[in-house]
């Protein structure tokens, strides 16, 4: 492999990495505490009615990453990464405009779509770190991600419920100039990292959302971490689908009670990912991470359905932090597998995985908050659905345990 970008030059780009996700994710953080009004207020439904159909337009999201996420990554291994987390940029400002003016939910389904489709930004993200991080030092960089991700949660949600108490709208309109000011930074400031000797023809046979699912035969070692990552992937999908819904169903809280806790995720999570990734890494090593990341996990999706207060939230918002080491401690292990050519295709693969479950985990779980809310649920309660994600947590602790004594074996 011959370094397109120095070792000089590679901290600016992993700092442009960190900036691009950070913005990405105010600009998605912005809009999560209004969106139930919006849909109460667009749709004219209650709000049970209201989280199926959220959950409708996170599947349509979902499936518009499932195909694209695989395209973009390959594209990216055959035009190199630039121009492609560009156009991913500029696009989700221009859906932030179109849900702004939207009149109808049919406009804020197209939205969403566009968002799906555009929305794979971190898929090239992850490939142009892999392209400038020594293997050894992948899950680290992931983890930066990782912290981005919460950063942005800090931010975002914050001043999106602060935005919604001047209409639902407002957070949209936010959100696009965030992205554009985002689209502007990257298009002067991030070089090309892939050089022209590690690229490779595109190939439609791979880049179909089905067909990314090749890189899991022709590097069968992913294979379990592949299966290990949908399942945390479905039953983590209970936040993104339900959060706003049960928080106002459970406590009643504003949209500015619920831009605080996300908030306060937000915070543990930039600490655990931002401040403890790399030292816990270097330490204990990605695989016993990962495990206390899922132990923590299925700790926080049970107390989340028993809580009975905000002060219950926000103490298990500090014990749910780990959970956000998982993704990159996964994606860490899992990129040592493939060869450098190959970082794109793998990103592509992971996120069609990613995507398919969460499909699936956004129907299920706003379907079981409907009918956990409805007059037809033997036991009516917003809670439900937490509980249901902690039997699915849990069976993935005990997939990820099977699956560290078969590498000690193997190893053996």
């Amino acid at each position: 492999m011959t370094p397109l970008i120095d070792a000089k030059r590679r901290r600016g780009v992993r700092l442009f990495i960190f900036i691009t996700i950070f913005l990405d994710m105010v600009g998605i953080g912005l809009i999560i505490p209004v969106l139930p009004a919006l849909l109460t207020d667009v749709g004219h439904v209650d709000l049970g009615r209201a989280a199926q159909i959220s959950g409708a337009m996170f599947a349509t999201y979902s499936v518009a990453q499932f195909i694209m996420g695989p395209v973009l990554g390959n594209l990216s291994d055959a035009f190199g990464r630039r121009p492609l987390l560009l156009l991913a940029i500029g696009g989700m400002a221009a859906d932030y405009v179109l849900c702004a003016l939207a009149p109808s939910l049919s406009v804020l389904f197209l939205g969403r779509l566009i968002a799906g489709v555009c929305g794979a930004s971190y898929v090239i993200a992850n490939a142009v770190l892999a392209d400038i991080t020594p293997p050894e030092d992948r899950a680290a960089a992931f983890g930066m991600v990782g912290a981005a991700f919460g950063l942005g949660f800090v931010i975002g949600p914050g001043v999106g419920g602060l935005l919604g108490e001047f209409g639902p709208r407002v957070p949209f309109w936010t959100a696009a100039g965030v992205s554009a000011v985002n689209f502007c930074i990257g298009y002067f400031a991030l070089p090309e990292s892939l050089s022209a000797e590690n690229r490779r023809k595109f190939d439609w046979r791979r880049a179909n959302p089905f067909g990314a699912f090749k890189v899991f035969r022709t590097y069968p070692t992913v294979l379990p971490l592949s299966i290990v990552t949908a399942l945390f992937f479905f039953g983590s999908a209970v936040y993104p689908t339900i959060w706003p819904f049960w928080g106002m169903a459970r406590f009643g809280w504003s949209e500015a009670g619920v831009g605080i806790t996300l908030m306060g995720f937000g915070i543990v999570q930039s600490i655990m990912q931002g401040g403890l990734s790399g030292p816990l890494v270097r330490r204990f090593g990605e695989r016993r991470v990962a495990l206390m990341g899922l132990i923590s996990a299925t700790i926080a999706a049970v107390g989340y359905g028993f809580a009975d207060s905000l002060l219950v939230v926000l103490v298990l918002l500090i014990i749910h932090g780990p959970e956000g080491l998982i993704h990159p401690m996964l994606m860490g292990l899992a990129s040592r597998e493939v060869p450098e050519n190959a970082q794109g295709e793998l990103q592509g693969g992971m996120s069609a995985i990613m995507n398919l479950v969460m499909l699936f985990g956004t129907i299920f779980y706003s379907q079981t908050f409907g009918f956990f809310m409805s007059d037809r649920a033997p036991v009516q309660s917003p809670s439900a659905s937490f509980f249901i994600a902690a039997g699915i947590l849990a069976v993935t602790l005990v997939t990820f345990v099977r699956m560290q004594k078969a590498h000690r074996a193997k190893a053996d």
